[in-house]
């Protein structure tokens, strides 16, 4: 879709969901059920405010990944090492929809001072890593593990830079990055969840390593920095933060062919290449009414793209078009065809995507009940999940904070799955699953916490999905109240 036209669709919506104000400036908006009213003073200003809007939209995987970046920096980290949770995550994990039941093993690579290798370790028994190296426009460059390139006998993924132009070393795989900095998701997976089946995961995942090709002959010993106890985010900011996360980004990485139209769009609103970003009281307002809109807009879009939902007469989706999908996995090169919007829903939600989607991890989410109202912390909720689920490691249902898309704060934990210690069976394999402020008696293993005074979603992950999953022989229904 071209910036023009992506501009005249955002401003009809403005217009047609606009609420009144007594102001004539801009209006700080905290409910995002509703947008600012902006009211330029000049043709100008307009434009600042519909390219800003615009902005916003093509910018949220950029911002999202820089976020990653502020975060490691506050963690007293940096490039080129390898963030990993020692234990199953916590809410001091403030990413986006992170997995609660895996151990997760994150490089974050720098190719400014030339390709850097990524080690990866053979399968053992039931020890296997899932996950993808991504770009910093997080779009995946391969998957990575036994669903991935390497087929699980692991080896040396040689990512280099933009433009480079060297022959790859004989043995290495690779994996050539459209940014200089990007990192890789990579989640050890669980069996049972017990400490020793935690423990297990932990140390498989540092057999991961990570060091410059320069030091291939003799590299240096990898860095490992626990992260489980430290306050970790990337959870979208919509307000002016965005923009200087954006400005970061465009000053480090090079411009995309595809984006090269965006370099003007960025120049009116202040972010231009080699410069600083400045904006002067009223810009600051303007940037900041533009990115309340542009939050409501992309909110309602995601809750459209539930429709149709995988599961025909039921809520479960995965939130993203057909069109976004295959983007990824050519990385954009279809021609006539940038999912802008869609990548926008995405990346607003989540922090990561996998080169083929469906061969190693599949994904749905809801929003509502089976009544099609939306969750509410304060009530009680099951989800029945018949016998029998096609995965060939395990499933998972977690929940997130509606607003945030991140975990709840302060619960006890956020999900159930397949791999948690104690999980009740029924008498014919199937499982009940309760969400709520406080636990159905006798199902406190089976139940999820949430906050009573906020909303939630719902996410079922299904790792090594097999063909029954995808052919639906297999069907999880809508979740239901609990009276």
């Amino acid at each position: 879709m071209k910036p023009t036209i992506l501009s005249f669709i955002i401003i009809v919506f403005l217009v047609s969901c606009t609420k009144s104000t007594t102001k004539n400036e801009t209006t700080d908006v905290t409910d995002t059920t509703q947008t600012t009213v902006f009211k330029a003073a000049n043709l100008e200003e307009q434009i600042i405010y519909n390219r800003a809007v615009e902005a916003v939209i093509w910018g949220i995987p950029a911002v999202n990944f820089e976020l990653l970046n502020e975060s490691l920096t506050k963690a007293k980290g940096n490039f080129n090492q390898i963030i990993y949770w020692s234990g199953l995550i916590n809410s001091k994990n403030q990413t986006l929809t992170p997995n609660p039941d895996v151990i997760y093993v994150n490089p974050l690579y720098d190719t400014r001072n030339g390709p850097v290798v990524l080690e990866i370790p053979a399968a053992e028994g039931n020890s296997s890593l899932t996950g993808s190296l991504d770009d910093g426009w997080q779009t995946a460059i391969e998957d990575i593990g036994p669903a991935g390139v390497d087929k699980g006998k692991g080896g040396r993924y040689l990512i280099t830079p933009p433009n480079y132009k060297d022959p790859v070393p004989f043995g290495y795989i690779p994996m050539p990055s459209s940014t200089y900095t990007g990192y890789a998701i990579l989640r050890s997976n669980l069996t049972n969840g017990s400490p020793e089946d935690i423990k297990r995961a932990v140390d498989y995942g540092k057999k991961v390593k990570m060091y410059p090709l320069s030091q291939a002959d003799h590299p240096s010993e990898t860095q490992f920095l626990d992260l489980l106890e430290t306050p970790f985010s990337n959870t979208i900011p919509y307000d002016f933060h965005f923009f200087e996360l954006l400005n970061e980004f465009v000053q480090r990485e090079p411009w995309l062919t595809r984006d090269l139209v965006m370099i003007d769009y960025l120049k009116s609103i202040g972010i231009e290449k080699g410069k600083p970003f400045q904006a002067d009281a009223r810009r600051k307002e303007i940037l900041n009414a533009a990115i309340k809109d542009a939050q409501v807009w992309i909110d309602k879009k995601y809750e459209e793209a539930f429709k149709p939902p995988f599961y025909d007469g039921t809520n479960w989706a995965l939130p993203v078009s057909p069109e976004f999908v295959k983007s990824i996995g050519s990385n954009y090169s279809i021609p006539n065809v940038y999912p802008v919007r869609e990548r926008a829903v995405a990346y607003s939600i989540a922090y990561f995507s996998a080169k083929h989607l469906g061969t190693a991890q599949f994904y749905l989410l809801s929003i509502k009940d089976d009544k099609g109202e939306p969750f509410d912390g304060s009530k009680l909720y099951k989800l029945h999940l018949p016998a029998n689920v096609p995965v060939k490691l395990y499933w998972s249902v977690t929940v997130y904070d509606r607003e945030t898309h991140a975990l709840i704060r302060n619960m006890k934990y956020f999900s159930r799955a397949s791999t948690t210690p104690g999980l009740q069976k029924n008498s014919d394999g199937s499982v009940d699953i309760y969400f709520g402020a406080k636990a159905p008696s006798g199902k406190e293993t089976n139940w999820v916490p949430t906050d009573p005074k906020g909303k939630f979603e719902l996410l079922a992950r299904f790792y090594g999905p097999e063909k029954g999953f995808f052919e639906k022989t297999w069907k999880m229904g809508d979740v239901t109240e609990v009276k």
